[in-house]
């Protein structure tokens, strides 16, 4: 089914812009963000990248979608039960400790958390990243360009405004299915050197 996923996206026109097999090993331990996210497509496209990739990826996705008939197919493609609403989900001790267990593990994780626009990032993806010592794999989807792929892959510096400086820089060029959902100045300017 993960073949035919891909080959269907690719009928669409989309290109797969993906790092040479030496590169993609180091995909395959890391924690993957995928922006800029304002639609259900950006899922369903997401998808295809990693599956092309072949990476044992696992993603968080509110609890509210784990119902019949998405439930299996939620699991199926990796997904991981979260409770938004419960600040003491501990979702960063159980990526961590995910990590622990598997030499071969990525999570992605959509930094805004929602569709809608935000102002900033959610810290969740980078302190993962900096507690279970892996990098950061930016990755993109491009609707004007139907491009879509890795780019950088960074380790956190502990200076997370610095880090989401370079992050939202590499963003800067990359277009969003719905604009309104999407503002790159905004996030920038949340994270200008004060």
């Amino acid at each position: 089914m993960k073949k035919l996923w891909i080959a269907i996206v690719k009928l669409f026109g989309w290109k797969f812009d993906l790092p040479p097999a030496d590169d993609l090993k180091r995909l395959r331990h890391c924690v993957l963000i995928e922006a800029p996210h304002t639609s259900i497509y950006d899922f369903l496209l997401g998808a295809a990248c990693v599956w092309r990739m072949g990476l044992n990826a696992r993603f968080f996705i509110k609890k509210e979608f784990f119902v019949f008939p998405l439930r299996h197919f939620l699991k199926w493609s990796g997904a991981l039960p979260i409770d938004r609403g419960n600040k003491n989900n501990h979702m960063v001790d159980k990526a961590v400790e995910a990590f622990e267990r598997n030499e071969e593990l990525t999570v992605i994780i959509t930094p805004e958390g929602t569709r809608k626009q935000v102002k900033r990032f959610k810290r969740g993806f980078y302190e993962i990243a900096t507690n279970a010592n892996v990098p950061i794999a930016i990755t993109y989807i491009n609707y004007k360009t139907r491009h879509m792929g890795v780019g950088p892959l960074i380790m956190p510096s502990g200076d997370f405004d610095a880090d989401m400086r370079m992050i939202l820089e590499f963003y800067s060029n990359v277009a969003p299915r719905n604009a309104e959902g999407w503002n790159i100045e905004l996030l920038k300017s949340t994270y200008r050197d004060k």
